[in-house]
C-alpha cells in the first residue's frame, strides 16, 4: 500500500486545544494574532494598554488605527483590564515591542494564572543584559512555560485570512518527549490552526528566537543598500550571508541550524528583505536615500525593533567572541555614525573566506584598502 507523502510519520492523539487565551498588545500583530485564534473557533480577550482605545475598538469591532477595514470577529473582546483579560485564560501570547517586555511582565504577574504557558510574539535580545526574551520571562514571570511564536508574517495579511504559516517553539519538558501532543506547541498549533493560518512545532526555542532577531538587522542592512542605489545582486547577498550569520550565533547559543532555515529564520528573513511592509526594511531604504531618522516614516515616533536589536544582538556576539560582519555594519551606522557607503564596501573588502563555513580558508580581497601601519 503507498502511503500519502502527506501522512505524519508518527500518529498520535490529537492535542487539546487551549480553549481561552488573552493577546497582549493591541497593535496590528496582536490584533492578527486575536483574529486568527478566534476564527479557529478560541474565546479571546485582547489587552489593550488604554481603556479608551480598547473601548472604541470594542464599538467598532475593528482596529481602525492598525488594522482598519478588518472586522473584529464575534468570538474577541477588547479590554485594557489586565484582571478582566488574564483570569480566564489557559495561555497568553505577548505582543508588544521586545524594550519594554521587562514591563509588560509586570503589569500582568499580579493577574496571571498559576503554570499556564505565556508565548512570546515579539523578537528581540535585552539590550542591557544581553538575554533572550525567554530568559527575560523566566526571570520576570517565573513558574510558567515560556515559548514564542515566529515566521513570515505580515498581520495585515494574516488577519485577511491569506495562507501563513509560523513556527510555535517550546522547549520539551521531560513527560513531552513521551507525549510531545502534550506539549504547550502541540496544543497552540491546534489551538490557532485553521484553513487561513498553519502551524509548525519546533522544540528549538533558541533557534527561533536567534531567527527573529536577527533577521530584523539583515533587514535594514538590505534596506540601506537598496536606498543607496544597490541592486537585487546585493541583497541576494545580503539575506543569504545574513543567513550565515543567524546559524552560526544561533549555534553558538546552543540552537540548531537547521531551525534557521526554517519559517523562523530563513522564511522571515526572506519576507522581511523583500518589502517596504517591513518597518525594518522601509527604514533601513530611508535611510539608504540619506534621509535623517528624524525625518523618516513623515517623522512619526515608530517603533523599530532592529535598531534595538542592532545593539542588543552585537553587544552579544561581542561578549561570547563570535564576529557577525553584517550585523557590526549596521551597528556602526546607526550608532556610531558611521558612513553608509565607506562601511558597506568595507563589508564588501573583507577578507575573502569559503563557503561552507567547514573548509577553512581565508584571503586578502584584492579591493580591499591597504593597511597603513603595515
Amino acid at each position: 500500500m503507498m502511503h500519502s507523502p502527506f501522512q505524519p510519520c508518527r500518529r498520535l492523539p490529537r492535542p487539546q486545544p487551549y480553549d481561552r487565551l488573552a493577546v497582549v498588545g493591541a497593535g496590528s500583530w496582536g490584533t492578527a494574532l486575536a483574529i486568527v485564534a478566534a476564527h479557529a473557533g478560541r474565546r479571546v480577550e485582547l489587552l489593550g494598554r488604554n481603556a479608551d482605545d480598547a473601548a472604541a475598538m470594542s464599538r467598532a469591532r475593528e482596529n481602525a488605527r492598525y488594522l482598519p477595514g478588518i472586522p473584529l470577529p464575534d468570538l474577541l473582546d477588547v479590554t485594557a483590564d489586565p484582571a478582566a483579560a488574564l483570569a480566564p485564560a489557559e495561555a497568553v501570547l505577548i505582543v508588544t515591542p521586545s524594550r519594554v517586555l521587562r514591563e509588560t511582565a509586570a503589569r500582568l504577574r499580579p493577574h496571571l494564572p498559576e503554570g499556564i504557558p505565556l508565548v512570546l510574539c515579539c523578537k528581540g535580545i535585552e539590550a542591557e543584559s544581553g538575554l533572550l526574551l525567554s530568559e527575560v520571562l523566566a526571570e520576570a514571570l517565573p513558574g510558567h512555560p515560556v515559548g514564542a511564536l515566529s515566521g513570515p508574517t505580515f498581520a495585515r495579511e494574516t488577519a485577511l485570512g491569506h495562507p501563513t504559516a509560523a513556527t510555535i517553539a517550546f522547549p520539551h519538558a521531560p513527560r513531552e518527549f513521551v507525549h510531545p501532543e502534550e506539549s504547550p506547541a502541540a496544543r497552540l498549533a491546534v489551538s490557532f490552526g485553521s484553513d487561513g493560518f498553519r502551524p509548525y512545532i519546533s522544540d528549538d526555542l533558541t533557534g527561533v528566537e536567534i531567527g527573529g532577531a536577527v533577521k530584523n538587522v539583515i533587514a535594514l542592512a538590505c534596506g540601506m543598500m537598496t536606498g543607496a542605489g544597490y541592486a537585487e545582486n546585493t541583497r541576494a547577498a545580503l539575506i543569504s550571508r545574513g543567513m550565515d550569520e543567524m546559524k552560526r550565533l544561533a549555534e553558538a547559543l546552543g540552537g540548531r541550524r537547521e531551525t534557521v532555515t526554517g519559517l523562523s529564520g530563513a522564511g522571515d528573513l526572506t519576507l522581511t528583505c523583500s518589502s517596504t511592509t517591513s518597518r525594518n526594511m522601509k527604514l533601513g531604504l530611508q535611510l539608504g536615500e540619506g534621509l535623517p531618522r528624524a525625518e523618516c516614516f513623515d517623522g512619526q515616533p515608530v517603533v523599530v525593533e532592529g535598531e534595538v536589536n542592532a545593539v542588543s544582538v552585537v553587544d552579544l556576539a561581542r561578549r561570547i567572541g563570535l564576529s557577525l560582519p553584517i550585523c557590526e555594519a549596521v551597528h556602526a551606522i546607526l550608532t556610531d555614525g558611521a558612513d553608509l557607503r565607506a562601511t558597506f564596501a568595507a563589508l564588501w573588502a573583507s577578507p575573502l573566506e569559503a563557503e561552507p563555513r567547514g573548509y577553512d580558508l581565508m584571503l586578502h580581497h584584492p579591493a580591499a584598502q591597504p593597511d597603513p601601519t603595515r
